[in-house]
C-alpha cells in the first residue's frame, strides 16, 4: 500500500512541522509516508478569485503525482476539500482529466479522517495534562463533515481537558483571499473568534486547518494572550512525547 502525503502551501512554507508531525503519528501504526516532490498548489486560491483557468493549471500538477497512490493524506481540511469537491467541476468539460480527479478525489483525506475512519485508530496512547479547546473549520467540518474525528482523537489523550469552544461552528475570518479583500470584517471576526477562544479558560486552541490557526494565533499574539495554538498532529506527537 503507497500512502502519499500532500503537504498544502502554507504547512510546506510555513508549518514544515505539522507535516513531520502527521508522518510520526502514521509510522507509529507502519505507514510510510511517499512524498512526491512534484507537487505544487492545490489551486484553491486562484479558484476562490475566479481564476479558474490558472486553478485548472496548478490542480493538474498534483493528478500526475499522486496518480499511483493508494492513498493521499492531507494536514488540510481546507485543500482536502478542494480536491473533493471543485476538482470534478474544474474538469468537468475533459474527460480525461475529470476521470483522474476522481481517482484522487476517491482516496484523499484529512489527517484524523484517515487516522479514525480509514485506520480505526483512536488513541494513539498520548498524555497531555492541559485544558484544551478546538477549533473545527469551515471546510474541514462543512465541505469533508470532519467533526467527531478530532473530537475522538482528543478524548483518548490522558490527562487532557477538552473544554467546549462558545460558538464553535463560526468563522475565524480567514477565508483565504477574503481575509485580503474585506480586512475589516475578518478582523472583526477573528477578534470575536479569540474572545470565545479566551473564555473557555484553556491553555490550548487545536485545530486541523493551518491557515485558521495561523489567523487566530496572529490575533491572540497581538492581544498578547498566552493561549497557545496547535494544529492537531502537533499536540498528539507531544503527547506521545510525554507517554513515552
Amino acid at each position: 500500500m503507497k500512502v502519499s502525503l500532500f503537504i498544502t502551501c502554507l504547512c510546506d512554507a510555513m508549518f514544515p512541522r505539522v507535516g513531520e508531525a502527521v508522518a510520526h503519528i502514521l509510522a507509529r501504526y507502519g505507514v510510510q509516508l511517499d512524498f512526491p516532490k512534484a507537487q505544487t498548489c492545490c489551486g484553491q486560491a486562484a479558484f476562490n478569485s475566479g481564476f479558474w483557468d490558472e486553478a485548472r493549471a496548478t490542480a493538474k500538477t498534483l493528478l500526475e503525482p499522486f496518480e499511483d497512490s493508494d492513498f493521499v493524506i492531507s494536514p488540510s481540511g481546507s485543500c482536502t476539500g478542494m480536491i473533493h469537491h471543485y476538482y470534478p467541476k474544474l474538469f468537468e468539460h475533459d474527460p480525461v482529466m475529470l476521470e483522474k480527479a476522481n481517482r484522487l478525489k476517491e482516496k484523499t483525506y484529512e489527517f484524523s479522517q484517515f487516522l479514525v475512519r480509514v485506520m480505526g485508530v483512536e488513541d494513539v496512547g498520548a498524555v497531555f495534562p492541559h485544558k484544551v479547546t478546538y477549533h473545527p473549520s469551515c471546510h474541514g467540518s462543512r465541505l469533508l463533515g470532519i467533526r467527531e474525528e478530532p473530537i475522538r482523537l482528543l478524548r483518548n489523550v490522558r490527562g487532557l481537558e477538552l473544554v467546549d469552544l462558545p460558538h464553535a461552528e463560526d468563522c475565524c475570518g480567514f477565508g483565504g483571499t477574503f481575509a485580503v479583500k474585506m480586512p475589516e470584517i475578518s478582523g472583526a471576526m477573528v477578534d470575536e473568534k479569540t474572545q470565545h477562544v479566551l473564555e473557555t479558560g484553556a491553555e490550548y486552541l487545536v485545530g486541523t486547518d493551518l491557515a485558521c490557526l495561523m489567523n487566530i494565533s496572529g490575533n491572540l499574539m497581538y492581544k498578547g494572550k498566552p493561549v497557545k495554538v496547535l494544529h492537531l498532529a502537533e499536540l498528539l506527537v507531544e503527547g506521545v512525547k510525554l507517554a513515552s
